[in-house]
């Protein structure tokens, strides 16, 4: 993350008013969902700092007594934008307490895509691996491709998903090779290739769902 002009309860009201972490429904074991949107996220304007004091206040005070699940969207997520970088998600993480690690029960990556998962791949086991009962968050990821797979696990009329995730889901169904590696990610995948060529893979994409 970089420095920003916001002071620190106009942070805190940002990220509270983008609805970015939100307490929301349950998974068919019961379990309480975290559902994080991660499009949402101001990594320019919001500092770590800022955010490690608002999850301490706001949200793992939830999570401290009782076994939840992570619903992380992923969909339309880019380095540029969204991204709060490495070394920050070591930090947030490491801040993260343990009782609330232990009571992470699965963390379900929606929409990863190919780029995301060799971040994961390269990073996770690095960045993610402690705590947790030994596995650390990195073991208990399960990534999702498509919000009928997710709709196995959690309660569908628990949580909310903004529009923008139901209309790459639907653009999923005219681009299926993207869920196996074999077409690159969307811009909105952590670490994409060069953004011109991909803004010319979506819109070539995009043209032939339209037709």
């Amino acid at each position: 993350m970089i420095s920003t002009s916001l002071t620190q309860p106009e942070q805190e009201k940002l990220i509270r008013e983008l609805e970015i972490f939100k307490i929301q429904g349950r998974d068919k074991r019961g379990h309480p969902i975290l559902r994080i949107i991660g499009k949402h996220f101001p990594a320019k304007l919001v500092s770590v700092d800022t955010l490690k004091k608002y999850l301490e206040d706001e949200i793992f005070p939830s999570l401290e007594e009782r076994p939840f699940s992570v619903v992380y969207v992923n969909t339309d997520v880019n380095r540029c934008d969204n991204f709060a970088g490495i070394s920050a998600l070591r930090s947030i993480y490491d801040a993260v307490p343990v009782k609330v690690r232990d009571n992470l029960v699965t963390f379900y990556f929606l929409h990863p895509g190919l780029q995301s998962r060799l971040f994961l791949a390269t990073f996770g086991r690095v960045l993610f691996s402690s705590g947790g009962g030994g596995a650390g968050l990195y073991g208990k990821v399960k990534y999702v491709t498509r919000l009928e797979f997710l709709w196995g696990h959690i309660r569908r009329k628990g949580i909310e998903m903004p529009e923008f995730v139901h209309e790459y889901d639907e653009e999923l169904e005219c681009r299926p090779t993207i869920d196996y590696g074999l077409e690159s990610d969307h811009p909105g995948i952590i670490h994409g290739g060069p953004e011109s060529n991909l803004d010319s893979t979506v819109s070539t994409y995009s043209m032939r769902c339209i037709a």
